[in-house]
């Protein structure tokens, strides 16, 4: 199977944002991908009060445009993710679309980013809400887990999600240029090799009002923790091909998941993290 993730600069525009994002996934369906990956906030990167106002239902028209592109062009696609409106705080939320357009699953990002970083105080959950669910699917040969950006430093996310059968994992970002240089490309690949999954992740890039400054990079990783594919620093798609045999191969001969011993492991009641 061929798998892309599309890397855009969105901002606050959603007519410019959705015609790139069309844009570069008809040219990576025209590359041979059957699986598209969008990045985080695709359609809307904006100030909370901006990202209240443009948030969308899942019956909106960003997620309709999206269906009505994997339905003509006959692929997977992964919409990244939206502000899904609610009648509370919106959640931010990724729909995986099938080929006939119709929606295969959907996963609500679980951990809020509420960090300090590069001299920027984010709190996502001062706008938006958490998820509560882990969400795999099928799609084809393979089986997707999906999670959404500050969810990839959360490792016991992908265990779970690989024992339930996810074969892949996709990860649409907007993963911060002040943490990208450090740890991105670091933590694609450990969730890849500690979980012999492959890692799909769509980033952001660049820089969008009022403070996001986005590291791109966007990326490819395979079981053994090689990076198949990596996105410079502009609006463009990856592509690549991902060899399922040598995924299976890989979990036999080097078997960790399987070499697990679930009962020797206990974890630490009330005892709260200090960093």
């Amino acid at each position: 199977m061929r798998v892309a993730a599309v890397q855009l600069n969105s901002t606050a525009d959603k007519d410019r944002n959705l015609a790139s994002a069309e844009r570069l996934v008809r040219a990576a369906v025209a590359d041979g991908a059957s699986l598209v990956a969008l990045p985080e906030k695709w359609n809307l990167l904006a100030g909370g009060e901006e990202l209240r106002a443009g948030a969308e239902p899942l019956d909106g028209p960003s997620l309709n445009a999206a269906r009505a592109w994997a339905r003509e062009l006959g692929i997977h696609l992964l919409a990244g993710s939206i502000s899904e409106r609610t009648e509370g705080k919106a959640f931010n939320t990724s729909v995986l679309i099938g080929t006939d357009g119709a929606d295969l699953a959907t996963y609500r990002k679980i951990h809020m980013f509420d960090v300090d970083a590069g001299g920027v105080s984010y709190r996502e959950s001062e706008h938006e809400q958490a998820g509560e669910e882990l969400v795999t699917a099928p799609v084809g040969e393979l089986t997707v887990g999906m999670t959404v950006c500050y969810d990839l430093r959360f490792p016991e996310l992908y265990r779970i999600l690989a024992l339930r059968g996810a074969t892949l994992v996709t990860v649409p970002s907007a993963f911060t240029s002040a943490t990208g240089r450090d740890h991105w490309e670091v933590l694609l690949r450990a969730r890849a090799i500690e979980d012999q999954v492959f890692v799909l992740a769509a980033n952001q890039v660049g820089t969008a009002p009022p403070h996001y400054d986005s590291f791109g990079h966007s990326a490819i990783v395979d079981p053994w923790g090689k990076v198949l594919a990596l996105a410079p620093d502009e609006e463009t798609f990856i592509a690549a091909d991902l060899d399922l045999g040598a995924q299976r191969q890989t979990r036999e001969s080097l078997p960790s998941l399987a070499n697990r011993r679930p009962a020797a492991y206990v974890w630490p009641q009330l005892v709260e993290a200090s960093v």
